[in-house]
């Protein structure tokens, strides 16, 4: 396609967005002409920046973050598709550091958009959060729009799967207008739900169709807001939804160091020891099993009247009892080796006996 062609093209795209009222999609239409045009027409480029740079900016002080369009709602059961969440402070999320990193990239990119757009950048406009259940995907996504300080907007994919194809379709383009009318962090949970493989024969071609619908949604979101997407399973995603993302977090099940940082928060200030002995116990659980854990046993403290110190501790021994020796075994030896507890308390926490433990430090 020849310049002229390529002008003529994107002059109609241009014109296609605007009348369709859908000006966060005019603004970064504009972006990418600015960006495209840098080199064949710098005058027309600087032209457009310049236009960017006065148009009233979505963080100006007198712009209510709150959306003044009617809330979405389902066509079959009129109930609202989307749940809205004005933060506050929110507990910074214990998570890997390379995914802590990447979180904190992303907020950075969008608190300093005029910088990033000064150097003909624009920030990452979406993310795909990958994990089991009960790692942080949704707490993540919390953090992000508080420290941004605009609403989350939570969209359960699951919950939005109307009994008529086409109405999904519809409930779901509602649901992405709504999102982009106004700074905001928007969370498509349960994303497998709708964007499965389109090669997969057991799927219905409608539904297959509503996959291409949400990949053309995410090519053309606006960076003035965030849309994130979270699934368990990864593996059943689109092969072409995995391109999309601009940045894609892999949140594993919680190592010994993370859980152990996230048992101090559950915990509060508890002894040491009932720390250590969690940790080891507790291994392979998620974050959010490790809370409910703790949470259970803040309960039964308060009920009792006990010590929570002796509730951790009994709520652990009670789940050790439910392991075979090899594994209480291996417990009660970390425990000697990792931590200060000497040989009796050990054999106390775990009912390893303290002559087996001997052995067992003899023979190596």
């Amino acid at each position: 396609m020849d310049d002229q062609g390529m002008y003529d093209r994107d002059i109609v795209h241009l014109a296609r967005v605007a009348m369709a009222g859908r000006p966060q999609d005019v603004q970064t239409l504009v972006q990418r002409l600015a960006r495209r045009y840098q080199r064949s027409n710098a005058g027309l480029a600087e032209s457009l920046r310049s236009l960017l740079q006065s148009a009233p900016h979505p963080d100006a002080p007198m712009r209510d973050h709150g959306n003044a369009s009617p809330v979405p709602l389902d066509g079959d059961s009129r109930q609202a598709l989307i749940r809205t969440e004005q933060l506050g402070p929110v507990r910074t999320p214990v998570l890997a550091p390379a995914v802590r990193e990447q979180l904190e990239q992303l907020r950075d990119e969008h608190r300093m958009r005029d910088r990033l757009e000064s150097a003909g950048l624009s920030p990452s406009r979406t993310g795909l959060f990958v994990g089991p259940p009960g790692v942080g995907k949704t707490l993540a996504a919390r953090w992000l729009a508080s420290e941004l300080k605009v609403p989350l907007l939570v969209l359960d994919l699951a919950t939005v799967m109307s009994s008529y194809l086409g109405r999904t379709g519809s409930n779901i383009r509602k649901v992405l207008d709504y999102a982009k009318s106004s700074p905001s962090v928007l969370l498509l949970d349960e994303l497998d739900t709708v964007a499965k493989r389109r090669d997969d024969d057991a799927e219905v071609g409608e539904l297959k169709r509503l996959v291409t619908v949400l990949l053309q949604e995410i090519d053309d979101w606006p960076a003035s807001s965030l849309l994130l997407a979270a699934t368990n399973h990864g593996d059943l995603l689109d092969p072409a939804v995995w391109r999309r993302f601009d940045v894609i977090a892999s949140f594993p099940i919680p190592r010994p160091a993370e859980l152990r940082e996230a048992l101090v928060q559950y915990c509060g200030d508890e002894d040491v020891e009932v720390i250590d002995f969690l940790v080891r116990i507790l291994s392979g659980y998620s974050f959010a099993d490790a809370e409910r854990f703790v949470l259970a046993a803040k309960r039964k403290a308060v009920l009792t009247e006990e010590r929570l110190f002796d509730v951790l501790l009994g709520a652990g021994q009670s789940h050790m009892r439910t392991m075979d020796h090899a594994d209480r075994l291996q417990i009660a030896l970390d425990l000697m080796q990792d931590s200060e507890l000497s040989q009796r308390r050990v054999s106390e926490l775990t009912g390893v006996s303290r002559d087996t433990l001997r052995r067992r430090q003899r023979d190596k």
